[in-house]
C-alpha cells in the first residue's frame, strides 16, 4: 500500500532494536524521513543501516536519548528541524518492563524509573513534539502503549500503570488538538517476538498459548498498522486505542 508518506519528516523513539526498528522501518519504506532516537545509538545506527539497505534513498538522523529525560525529547525534535525544516509524524516507542516484583517488594527507585520512560516520556515526547507539528499544520503521532494498557499483569505494576496512563494521555491530547489537525493514536501491542521476551523455548511457548491465535506477534504486524496510522490514509482516526495482540484483549 502506497501511504504517500514521501517528504514527511518523522521521529520514532526506541528505534534501536524491536517494535521501534520495525516501526521505522516501515515509514522509511514508505517514504518518510526519520529521526532515530535511543539510548543505544549503535542499535540505531544499525537500523538505519537497514533502511538504506532497503531504500537506496533512505534518510534517516540518529539522536542518542533517553526516554525520561525531557531535555531529550526536545533534543531529538531540534534534529528534525534541523534535518529536515519540520516534523510530521512522530511515533512513541520508547519504553522499558523495569522490576518483575509484587507491588508491595518493588523499590521506589524501581516504580520511578518506569513511570519516568513509559508515561512521563510520551508526556515530555508529546510536549516536544505538538509546537513542531502545529507549525507544520497538522500531522500524527502514535503512542506505543501495550495490551497491558487494559489488562493487568502480576508483578509488573508499575509497567501496567504506566502503559495505562499511556492510552489515557492520547485519548486526552486527541481531544485537545483534533480541531487543529493533529491525529493522536495509541497501540497496544500483546507479546511480540523481540529480544525484551528473552529466547527460553518453554517461557516463548507459554506466552504464545496466552494469545487466541496461538503464536507471538512480529514487529512488522505492529509497525504496519503505525505506519498507516501516521498516514492520511487514517485521516478520521484519532483518540483511538488499537491492540494488535491475536485476540489476548478479547478474551
Amino acid at each position: 500500500m502506497d501511504l504517500e508518506l514521501q517528504g514527511k519528516a518523522a521521529i520514532v523513539t526506541g528505534a534501536a532494536s524491536g517494535i521501534g526498528r520495525a516501526i521505522a522501518l516501515a515509514l522509511s519504506r514508505e517514504g518518510a524521513d526519520l529521526v532515530l532516537a535511543d539510548i543505544d545509538v549503535a542499535g540505531c545506527e544499525r537500523t538505519l543501516a537497514l533502511m538504506r539497505a532497503a531504500r537506496a534513498d533512505a534518510q534517516g538522523v540518529v539522536v542518542r536519548a533517553d526516554a525520561g529525560e525531557c531535555a531529550d525529547h526536545e533534543a531529538t525534535v531540534n534534529a528534525a528541524l534541523d534535518a529536515y525544516g519540520g516534523l510530521d509524524i512522530a511515533v512513541n516507542n520508547a519504553g522499558i518492563g523495569g522490576e518483575a516484583k509484587l507491588t508491595g517488594e518493588m523499590s521506589p527507585e524501581g516504580w520511578r524509573r518506569v513511570i519516568d520512560v513509559n508515561l512521563n516520556g510520551v508526556y515530555y515526547a508529546m510536549h516536544a513534539q505538538l509546537p513542531a507539528l502545529l507549525a507544520r499544520g497538522g500531522g500524527a503521532i502514535v503512542n506505543i502503549a501495550s495490551i497491558l494498557g487494559q489488562a493487568g499483569w502480576r508483578t509488573a505494576s508499575a509497567y501496567v500503570a504506566s502503559k495505562h496512563g499511556v492510552v489515557g494521555l492520547t485519548k486526552s491530547a486527541a481531544l485537545e488538538y483534533a480541531e487543529r489537525g493533529i491525529r493522536i493514536n495509541a497501540v497496544g501491542p500483546g507479546f511480540i517476538e523481540t529480544p525484551i521476551l528473552g529466547e527460553d523455548p518453554e517461557a516463548l511457548a507459554q506466552l504464545a498459548a496466552l494469545h487466541p491465535v496461538k503464536r507471538l506477534g512480529q514487529p512488522g504486524e505492529v509497525a504496519d498498522l503505525v505506519a498507516w496510522l501516521a498516514s492520511a490514509r487514517a485521516s478520521l482516526v484519532t483518540g483511538a486505542y488499537y491492540p494488535v495482540d491475536g485476540g489476548y484483549l478479547a478474551q
